[in-house]
């Protein structure tokens, strides 16, 4: 009853309720009845602990009724009220204790999606599934059943987060690959990925894979079914049966009894069964008796699911792949998006019958809509642990450096790979490069949002300028594009809302310097440029955007915008804003540049022959392997002196807008001396009156 009492009474009001019973048996002197209220509320504190820890609101209810039994005097009382213990206890919610990793012996386990064999994949996604699952306590199934939504409920909340994110993730592992016969590939490994979930009892992340599986953006994508096979096809549907909401789950639950030893199930069932009880049966019979009973049911249902949290899985995981697997999973796109995706990789035929939509036989509909997005803080933690695994595996020369294929094959393992890397140009890929993209990369998929937006403001540019969002150029004659003033950061107007990094605000002084340095120089680099005006952010920045990347990535926009790359030649990208230019056309309906692209000098600590054998020898190319650098060299001295001779004749009437700004100031300067003087005039002739007023008043008087 004590475990139960939260579906009909919360525990501060039942505690308020014994510290109302405990002065009228002192006033009785009844103390073997005080005693039974300390010894039942100090049985509260030993077995339930946990109450005391989470309800903040019982915990000062407890700390009141401490001071009710000392203000009494009965000290033997107080001691058995004594909540020290509960401190001293141990609050850890590891899960090292129940999954032990892989330290053993060294099991080489590759990073690589495409070199993941469906055990393994299946195995950590039954890791973090079971670690998710470990933390949910009595205390939030009955929150969950009392209130029916997962508000404040964190636990209970992560835990459907990470049923959405792996449903997402197979959508767009899918939808990241160029062409038909690649997407069944994807589709075939995760079927594959369902069948070992299957065997290994974990029923939850089971329903999370058919679910992506089987939502409308990838089953309408008829040439990619073609090319899955029918004995796989058959698997998919016998998974989708076995998950199918007929007879109320009638096949998943025969299979779930079945089963012995570790297992997870499907919490949504199981949680809706005890909403059902919850509300059906009432929570007292007649004369305001408890209905035991209902209360019997649901504690044998939710104790049912927290003795599952005692068994170990048969598994053994590896702590790098757990934390590339961690980061993936950080995805927060909405219906509309995944929609977009998949109109994209295979347009509506208008010619083919509109296909019926129906729902598919996954419950995944309990689920829908709670995404909690995590902080900076956590996004730092998981890319942090990322690249350390990364460099772990690859950086067999502890230099601090990873080759650009390799990176570029890790990044195929991640739907949100979009922008390109190796800032620095040399065939490397260092630490904070690296750490720079994941975290960019997660903060846009997370939906974060900037930290300081720009305050853009048009501007009409007397030199030739790039757009520093899309690496276009900024045609016009006035009012090219725009500035922001804080930052300095330059673009067209179509990329304004499209600009994804955040404003790093500079000193004047900075800025003069740079616009300086750029006038004096007549070949004009778009890297160049963009590593002169741009710093490096601070360490201690949680989302580190360095615009020295800007001219090799490809934009991402804001909430609506997406772009898919990394395991391909070919790019998608879906914006329901408007679509800024590309880098090659850069204007519609507008002359050709005058600027001549020149390779760029790079320099390679791998001979070029090597590199481009290993890139050529990638079964899945990855678009940034091709890097376009614009540069611009300007050669029409026709040009070049009318735009010296507009310099001259701008800074001629800078000289005169000064000289009459002196002017002026010497002007403002007179009159208000002279307002002053007039000031102190209009005082003396107020005195001057009053002393007449007053010397008319005495003469009348005396008359």
């Amino acid at each position: 009853m004590l475990t139960m009492h939260g579906f009909l009474i919360p525990s501060a009001d039942l505690l308020n309720k014994l510290r109302a019973l405990y002065p009228e048996a002192l006033q009785k002197r009844s103390l073997l009845f005080c005693l039974k209220i300390c010894y039942f509320v100090r049985y509260w504190i030993t077995e339930l602990w946990t109450m005391f820890k989470v309800d903040t609101r019982l915990t000062e209810t407890m700390e009141e009724f401490q001071e009710l039994v000392r203000a009494q005097g009965e000290e033997l009382h107080w001691q058995l009220l004594d909540t020290a213990q509960i401190n001293s206890r141990e609050w850890s919610r590891k899960l090292t204790q129940r999954i032990r990793p892989n330290c053993s012996k060294k099991r080489k386990v590759s990073l690589l999606f495409d070199h993941l064999e469906p055990q393994e994949l299946a195995e950590h996604l039954t890791y973090l599934e079971f670690k998710s699952f470990r933390r949910i306590t009595f205390s939030d199934y009955q929150n969950y059943i009392v209130n029916g939504c997962v508000k404040d409920n964190p636990t209970m909340e992560r835990s459907i987060a990470l049923c959405n994110g792996i449903s997402q993730w197979v959508q767009l592992m899918v939808l990241n690959r160029p062409t038909p016969q690649l997407r069944a590939e994807v589709l075939t490994k995760f079927i594959h990925v369902a069948q070992k979930l299957h065997q290994l009892q974990n029923f939850n992340t089971l329903m999370a894979v058919i679910g992506g599986l089987c939502h409308s953006s990838i089953s309408r994508l008829k040439d990619t079914s073609s090319h899955v096979s029918h004995d796989v096809s058959k698997v998919l549907n016998e998974m989708t049966e076995l998950l199918s909401s007929c007879r109320n789950y009638d096949n998943y639950r025969r299979a779930y009894n079945e089963c012995s030893n570790f297992k997870i199930p499907i919490l949504g069932v199981h949680l809706k069964d005890l909403i059902s009880l919850y509300a059906a049966m009432p929570d007292f019979l007649d004369e305001k008796k408890i209905n035991v009973p209902k209360l019997h049911s649901m504690y044998n249902h939710i104790n049912e699911l927290i003795q599952l949290q005692n068994i170990a899985p048969p598994l053994d995981a590896n702590m790098d792949l757990v934390h590339l697997l961690t980061l993936s999973l950080d995805l927060y796109y909405t219906e509309d998006e995944m929609y977009e995706l998949s109109y994209a990789r295979e347009p509506r035929n208008h010619r083919a019958p509109p296909v019926t939509p129906c729902k598919p036989p996954v419950v995944a509909d309990w689920a829908s809509g709670v995404s909690p997005k995590p902080d900076p803080k956590t996004i730092s933690k998981h890319v942090q642990r990322m690249v350390d695994s990364v460099f772990k595996n690859y950086d067999l020369d502890q230099d601090g450096y990873i080759s650009q294929d390799e990176f570029e094959k890790i990044a195929t393992s991640f739907p949100f790979s979009f922008c390109v890397m190796d800032k620095d140009r040399d065939g490397q890929i260092s630490r904070q490069e690296i750490t720079a993209y994941f975290m960019r990369a997660s903060s846009i998929c997370s939906k974060l949002g900037l930290g300081f937006l720009h305050n853009f403001q048009e501007t009409t540019y007397l030199r030739p300028t790039f757009c520093d969002n899309c690496a276009g150029f900024l045609w016009g004659v006035i009012k090219q594009g725009y500035r922001c003033k804080d930052c300095g950061m330059n673009c067209h107007k179509q990329c304004k809302e499209l600009v994804v990094f955040e404003c790093k605000k500079r000193s004047k002084c900075s800025t003069e310097d740079s616009i300086s340095q750029d006038t004096a120089t007549s070949d004009i680099s778009l890297a160049s440029s963009k590593e002169s005006t741009n710093d490096d952010p601070p360490e201690e920045d949680p989302f580190p955007y360095t615009n020295g990347e800007d001219s090799e990535h490809t934009e991402v926009g804001k909430d609506r915008t997406i772009m898919l790359m990394g395991s391909s030649a070919q790019k998608i990208s879906v914006r329901l804003q408007p679509t800024m230019k590309h880098r090659s056309t850069q204007t519609e309906d507008s002359p050709p540049s005058p600027c001549l692209q020149v390779p760029s000098p790079h320099r390679s600590r791998t001979p070029d022959s090597t590199r481009s054998s290993n890139h050529s020898s990638s079964p899945c190319p990855s678009p940034l392997l091709i890097r376009k650098r614009a540069y611009a060299k300007w050669e029409n001295k026709d040009s070049i002196r009318k735009i010296r001779e507009e310099r001259r004749g701008s800074k001629q009437a800078t000289q005169e807008l000064e000289k009459e700004r002196s002017m002026l100031k010497e002007e403002n300067t007179n009159m208000r001396i002279q307002l002053k003087d007039a000031q102190r005039k209009i005082e003396a002739l107020r005195v001057e009156l009053r002393k007449y007023v007053m010397d008319n008043e005495t003469v009348a008087k005396g008359s």
